[in-house]
């Protein structure tokens, strides 16, 4: 497999202040990684330093095979991003912004921003001043996505775009990972991450605590048990390794558990049940478990 992106140690000091310290992880060709964390946790801060808007203190990061601060200007070709916050020329139309962000590409892409312009909605006739936060976004998206690169890096892609548009900005990144677009995505609402993405990497105040895959997470976390039982329960029945946030009233039983699940399921199997749940937890739970271990 193919590393799309390498981070080795990358390092960005604001003088004394904390950027981020020690940032290391491989985004594979053709895959959907999150990158998630809460404001401030140094998401944007990696990014803008791979795309070596600015410069590390330390470390490393290659693009392609090729160092992000050498060859940033040819890296910068196959490369589609769109920033947490867009800014634009306020007098310009929509078409006209784009027709000159193309133009850096040296290529015609005419055809393939009309029909970005369809599938989101977005009306290429008006002024960039008499867009909403959302439709300037929409901009932004298809800014990124105009000259089909092989890397699309989206920094908290959805900010501003409504429940619907955001379903059809999921799919249309889907459409592109498909034709073997990579996706490097960015965000703190983790059932985005959940939704998109295969593995995940999960920062914290600048440092990564933990990359894997979003199904691995889930297996090696805890497992959620509610139990409805026919008749009363003993005292203490469930007081094994492994179990926590144990809650028994008269006919219900619910606790979180983690190890072999072979031996609950011998405790469940000796009692008389009417019903039983096991939920596996969502990337919230396992994001805040990340988080509290830590702390």
């Amino acid at each position: 497999m193919t590393n799309v992106i390498e981070i080795n140690g990358l390092t960005k000091m604001y003088g004394s202040s904390r950027g981020i310290n020690e940032i290391s992880f491989n985004v594979i060709e053709g895959e959907i990684f999150g990158f998630i964390g809460p404001n401030g946790a140094g998401k944007s801060t990696t990014i803008r330093t791979l795309l070596s808007l600015i410069h590390p203190t330390s470390g490393s990061a290659k693009i392609f095979g090729l160092d992000c601060v050498e060859h940033a200007p040819e890296i910068a070709k196959d490369v589609g991003y769109l920033p947490s916050e867009v800014f634009y020329y306020d007098n310009m139309k929509v078409m006209e912004l784009l027709k000159y962000s193309a133009s850096f590409y040296k290529k015609d892409c005419t055809p393939r921003i009309k029909e970005l312009a369809a599938k989101l909605d977005l009306d290429l006739t008006k002024k960039i001043d008499d867009l909403s936060l959302g439709n300037k976004k929409k901009v932004g998206i298809i800014q990124g996505l105009l000259h089909e690169p092989k890397l699309i890096i989206l920094d908290e892609p959805t900010s501003g775009l409504d429940p619907l548009m955001q379903q059809t900005f999921f799919e249309l990144l889907k459409e592109e990972n498909r034709k073997g677009a990579t996706v490097l995505f960015s965000s703190h609402i983790l059932s985005e991450v959940q939704r998109m993405c295969d593995r995940v990497a999960i920062i914290k105040e600048g440092e990564i605590v933990q990359v894997e895959k979003i199904s691995t997470l889930k297996e090696n976390n805890h497992k959620k048990f509610k139990v409805e039982v026919k008749g009363g329960i003993e005292p203490g029945y469930f007081d094994m390794p492994g179990v926590n946030n144990l809650e028994v009233d008269a006919h219900h039983v619910s606790f979180m558990f983690r190890g072999d699940i072979n031996e609950v399921m011998k405790k469940i199997a000796n009692i008389s049940i009417a019903n039983l749940w096991i939920e596996e937890p969502d990337l919230e739970e396992i994001f805040m478990h990340y988080y509290e271990k830590e702390a």
